[in-house]
């Protein structure tokens, strides 16, 4: 059992999270927003999760320092700066900093890894994500991280390897490149799928999230799993042991 402190509780992540705590065997030691204590919080919890937004991230770092518990950190849209931030907190205390905290996912890119790395360039590969029609980019943070997978697999730059938006007359597909297709539309929380196709043969490697319950599972089960680490930086694999 664990006292969870949510950071971004108001939060559409932060309500997901806090009802998936509330139907374990954790208990919720409480949740705060923009200007709550985030001090008095982090000294009733035995570890934070953060889904609240960048310009937080510095105070609740050191409130989390200062009471020495570990971070599970899913806020989006962090900066180099924020990410400094980061590495001196792991000096100090265990931080778990993911933009994806399905477990599915991240199974899903350790498959897209090891497939990338096994199959050689006459085998394309071609990402292809749905999300609701409300969705304001492309291609999704969990489609550039299941390319990056597959770019690490193949010991390449995925910025310099990756072609998206294809239109009009594009000529021949360039060989060893990783493709994004994004479509938008309905309800969908996210589908990912990963096409390894070549000549005669085709695999594909899919993952599809029905609502948000699945992130706020994985990120509870890492913040479980956090307790007790020594300082440093923690990614979902680990928490796989892949």
């Amino acid at each position: 059992m664990a006292n969870i402190g949510i950071i971004g509780s108001a939060g559409r992540m932060g309500q997901a999270i806090a009802a998936v705590i509330t139907a374990s065997d954790d208990t919720l030691a409480g949740g705060i927003d923009k200007d709550g204590d985030v001090a008095a919080l982090a000294g009733l919890s035995d570890v934070l999760v953060d889904f609240s937004s960048p310009h937080a991230l510095e105070a609740n770092l050191d409130a989390a320092i200062a009471a020495g518990v570990p971070v599970m950190l899913g806020t989006t849209g962090l900066e180099e700066r924020h990410h400094w931030l980061v590495d001196h907190a792991a000096e100090h205390i265990a931080v778990l900093q993911t933009g994806n905290t399905s477990l599915g996912v991240t199974l899903l890119a350790h498959l897209v890894r090891e497939a990338a790395g096994r199959l050689g360039e006459d085998w394309d590969i071609e990402i292809v994500e749905t999300h609701h029609r409300m969705k304001v980019d492309a291609p999704s943070g969990t489609a550039l991280l299941l390319g990056q997978a597959a770019a690490e697999g193949r010991g390449i730059d995925l910025a310099a390897n990756s072609v998206r938006g294809r239109d009009g007359i594009t000529g021949a597909r360039t060989a060893g490149t990783i493709g994004f297709a994004a479509l938008r539309g309905g309800t969908v929380a996210g589908d990912h799928s990963v096409h390894f196709l070549a000549d005669g043969e085709r695999i594909a490697l899919s993952h599809l999230a029905e609502n948000r319950t699945i992130f706020a599972r994985g990120a509870v089960r890492a913040a479980q799993w956090l307790i007790g680490r020594p300082a440093g930086r923690y990614t979902m694999p680990e928490v796989l042991g892949l």
